[in-house]
């Protein structure tokens, strides 16, 4: 999943997936398939029969509660996208139309997993189009209460430090580091999403969860975990939420150059810290790359040339 190859990539042939929706309980079918160069990442809802495209960008965020949503100019949403973009984001795929038949991705089990495992299957087609990546110029931050995080200049990697806290003791005080574009992410995309048991109640009564089990997510009852096969790693609690944090960071458009600190993070975090990085031209640069490989150094300025 290393990103050596810097140019533009799509799938080779399309993939399909079937499965329930986490939230609506609803039986959901998506096709991801082929897309030239520069077309980015879209979804398609092909149950609606017009103004049915929506972007996943950071600024058509319009919901960061237990999911990313993101919603069109008139009211077309697609929910729950957050795994499939961290997918996308692992895998170097730049350009992609996602068809689905209703308004949330399906959960599969949880993880990322299986997006992974069927887009390897399908192949990668590399382009000759230069990929773009944002270089991130100066320290972000975001805070509100405990919860914290910030975004600051990097060399040439994505690294992101998460840590999650918890009272209860199965999760407790979670760490992890990864270096999104050099490590193995095998175990943050295996990982799973999770919940409290205790919670279960009060989120089925807001109307999600529908279509929750032990199928899809870890559940912890104070200090046990429900799953029969207990956890896939050590560390699949905030393995989770990096898989969360990446695919967030997608809704930027490309790929970040940064090193990313996030302390009881999520959904929302990530997105407004990204609305204020994105809110004054001087805190990034997108740059697109010249060469094949970057050179394993500070990014080099004649490798690279500014477009924005």
């Amino acid at each position: 999943m290393c990103v050596s190859y810097l140019t533009q990539k799509t799938i080779k042939s399309k993939v399909a997936f079937n499965g329930v929706a986490l939230h609506s309980g609803l039986d959901v079918n998506i096709c991801i398939k082929p897309a030239e160069p520069n077309f980015g990442i879209v979804f398609k809802r092909v149950d609606l029969n017009e103004n049915n495209l929506v972007y996943p960008n950071f600024m058509n965020v319009t919901n960061t509660s237990l999911n990313t949503t993101i919603e069109n100019e008139y009211g077309v949403k697609v929910s729950t996208i957050e795994h499939l973009m961290g997918a996308l984001f692992g895998l170097g795929i730049d350009n992609a139309i996602i068809e689905i038949d209703n308004e949330e991705v399906p959960i599969l089990d949880g993880s990322a997993k299986e997006f992974i495992e069927k887009i390897i299957l399908s192949g990668i087609q590399i382009s000759d189009a230069p990929i773009k990546i944002i270089k991130i110029n100066k320290k972000i931050e975001f805070s509100e209460g405990e919860r914290h995080i910030s975004i600051q200049p990097s060399t040439l990697s994505l690294d992101i430090d998460f840590e999650l806290n918890y009272e209860n003791t199965i999760i407790g005080n979670q760490k992890n580091k990864v270096k999104v574009y050099e490590d193995d992410l095998t175990e943050v995309y295996n990982s799973r999403t999770f919940c409290l048991y205790e919670d279960i109640e009060y989120i089925k009564k807001k109307g999600l969860a529908k279509g929750g089990s032990l199928d899809n997510a870890i559940v912890v009852k104070d200090k046990e975990i429900l799953n029969p096969e207990g956890l896939r790693n050590v560390k699949e609690f905030v393995n989770h939420k990096i898989l969360d944090c990446i695919g967030d960071l997608y809704t930027s458009g490309y790929r970040i150059v940064a090193n990313v600190v996030c302390s009881r993070g999520g959904h929302y975090m990530t997105n407004q810290l990204l609305r204020k990085v994105f809110k004054n031209k001087e805190n990034f640069s997108i740059l697109e790359i010249k060469e094949k490989n970057l050179p394993h150094n500070l990014i080099n300025r004649n490798l690279l040339r500014s477009i924005a």
